[in-house]
């Protein structure tokens, strides 16, 4: 057995990223601008016909998420990238919880089942909610749902896929399952990124010529797993559908394992560099990483040289 042990060594910085150059990229406490006008407020009034005030305010700029203000002096309050528009001066952060939005799709875990709901840590800044009503019954079942239920709520699912439906007053999450394509998870790996890093596509269920599902959370949880078999269409005397749980364990080949570790790799690679993850960033990196081995994809040199390579052919796409 062969063991490879290094030293650690200093980062690069993430400005090498594609699109990072041209952008101002500060840290805590730095300054953003140190313009007088920033916050002043100047107040006139004009009055209409003697009877009615109408009051003028003048805002030169405004601040906004991720800066405060210290004397004249704008100052970053968290590291990220400067971002304005308008008149509106934010930093948007490298690293930050999830902000859910309508629609997206979330890779989560259920860690506490409560009365007739769920709740699934989805990387927010509180737990999302899954409500009993919200998801589908074991054989695609249009019931109204029993304590029976209620209590195999941890049986229908553990990991799962959802989709936000809502949000609710305090920031927090409502999913749903009530689509086929949603629910339980099994046999695969789960990578953890930066939200930040996830593009919002049309599709996030992405299949891959090489035998592997990719879903991409915008929370910023991605699953790789086998390449599920498509299932035969029902008629209309069959009702039944075999659910996650109904389904045998498969026997997962090791080609399939050592597919799915390589895509994993990938996906740590093109995070770790500040590379954006989609269909066309992961087909790229996969493609580059044949060359090598999957244990040595976790070497910082290999890395770097995958995630040159996917930048450089998304530069001669763009």
């Amino acid at each position: 057995m062969s063991v490879d042990a290094r030293l650690p060594k200093r980062r690069k910085k993430i400005a090498s990223s594609v699109g990072i150059e041209s952008k101002h990229i500060v840290s805590p406490g730095d300054v953003i601008t140190e313009d007088t006008g920033y916050m002043r407020f100047y107040e006139f009034t004009v009055p209409v016909l003697a009877i009615l005030t109408v009051c003028v305010v003048i805002k030169h700029h405004f601040r906004g998420h991720g800066t405060y203000i210290d004397g004249d002096k704008l100052i970053a309050s968290v590291a990220g990238v400067v971002e304005r528009v308008n008149k509106l001066i934010c930093v948007r952060p490298f690293k930050t919880r999830y902000n859910g939005e309508v629609g997206d799709v979330v890779v989560g875990r259920i860690t506490e089942v409560g009365q007739k709901r769920w709740k699934v840590e989805t990387f927010s800044k509180l737990d999302s909610v899954l409500l009993l009503s919200s998801v589908n019954l074991p054989g695609g079942e249009l019931r109204r749902r029993s304590a029976e239920d209620e209590l195999m709520m941890r049986h229908f699912l553990a990991e799962a896929k959802a989709e936000v439906q809502s949000l609710y007053s305090d920031g927090s999450l409502s999913l749903h399952t009530r689509s086929l394509k949603y629910g339980k998870l099994r046999e695969g790996t789960l990578v953890q990124v930066p939200p930040s890093l996830v593009k919002r596509c049309k599709t996030h269920f992405l299949n891959f010529p090489c035998g592997a599902t990719v879903i991409l959370g915008n929370n910023g949880y991605v699953w790789i797993c086998p390449l599920e078999e498509e299932e035969p269409t029902l008629t209309d005397n069959q009702t039944d559908r075999i659910t996650a749980d109904e389904r045998p364990p498969q026997n997962i080949q090791v080609t399939d394992r050592e597919t799915i570790a390589r895509l994993g790799n990938c996906v740590v690679t093109l995070a770790d560099h500040g590379v954006t993850l989609f269909i066309t960033s992961l087909q790229y990196a996969y493609d580059a990483s044949l060359r090598h081995s999957v244990k040595e994809l976790l070497k910082p040199e290999i890395q770097e040289e995958i995630a040159e390579v996917v930048r450089q052919r998304l530069l001669q796409e763009a």
